[in-house]
C-alpha cells in the first residue's frame, strides 16, 4: 500500500508518466420491445424485459496527471488481451516516454509473464523494460485510480442497454474523446502518513 501511495506523491514527470490500469466487464443486452421515446412532460420508457447478447471486456489505462485515459474493448480478458493492451500503452499512447510508471491490481493476469506468453522473448523483454511495475495489495483495489475512472465511465456511458460490441465501442470512444478533450485529471490526497493514522489496525503494534 505504501509503495503505491509513494508513487502517487511523485511530481509529474512527462518522461515517466503515471498510468493506472484496470478492467471491467459489460453485459450486452438488446431490447425485446421498441422503447417509447420521450415526449413533453413524459420521460422515455423501456420495457423491463431484455435479451442477453453476451459480454465484453474493457481495459482502462488512466494517466491521472496527464488528464488522459485510453479504453480498449475486447471480447475477453485473457493474458494475451492484457499484453496487447500494454503494447498499445507503450507504443501508441505513450511512445515518447522513457518509461511508464504502471499501477495495477494484483491479478494473476497482470504480470510480465503475460508478455512472454503473447510475444516472442525479445519483444516481451522490450515491453517489460518499458514499464516500472507497481501493484495494489490484495483487497486494496481502491488504491487504483483507474477503478475510479471506470466508475465514471459506468455512470456516464455504460448505464444503458447496449446490444453489441460495435455500439459499445462507439459510445466508449465518444466518452473517452470528451474526457480527454477537457484533460480531466485526478488529484490523489491520501498519503502514507494518513494511512498510518486511519488504517493503523493494518500495521504491527510495537
Amino acid at each position: 500500500m505504501e509503495d503505491v501511495l509513494s508513487v502517487y506523491m511523485r511530481p509529474r514527470d512527462p518522461t515517466r508518466p503515471l498510468v493506472c490500469l484496470d478492467e471491467t466487464s459489460k453485459q450486452l443486452v438488446a431490447e425485446t420491445r421498441t422503447p417509447i421515446p420521450m415526449r413533453p412532460g413524459r420521460p422515455a420508457r423501456f420495457d423491463y424485459e431484455y435479451r442477453r447478447c453476451g459480454t465484453a471486456n474493457l481495459f482502462m489505462g488512466f494517466a491521472p496527471l496527464e488528464g488522459r485515459r485510453h479504453v480498449k474493448v475486447t471480447d475477453r480478458r485473457t493474458k494475451a488481451d492484457y499484453a496487447k493492451f500494454l503494447r498499445d500503452l507503450s507504443d501508441i499512447h505513450f511512445p515518447d516516454a522513457d518509461q511508464i510508471v504502471l499501477v495495477q491490481d494484483n491479478l494473476n493476469t497482470h504480470s510480465p509473464t503475460a508478455l512472454y506468453e503473447a510475444f516472442p522473448a525479445s519483444e516481451a523483454r522490450r515491453l517489460t523494460e518499458r514499464f516500472e511495475w507497481h501493484y495494489t495489495p490484495k483487497h486494496g483495489s481502491w488504491l487504483n485510480m483507474a477503478e475510479t475512472e471506470l466508475s465514471v465511465l459506468s455512470r456516464q456511458c455504460l448505464d444503458r442497454r447496449i446490444h453489441d460490441r460495435h455500439s459499445l465501442c462507439e459510445k466508449v470512444q465518444a466518452w473517452q474523446a470528451d474526457r480527454n478533450a477537457t484533460a480531466t485529471k485526478a488529484s490523489w490526497q491520501f498519503t502514507a502518513d494518513d494511512a498510518r493514522t486511519k488504517l493503523k489496525q493494518l500495521y504491527p503494534a510495537f
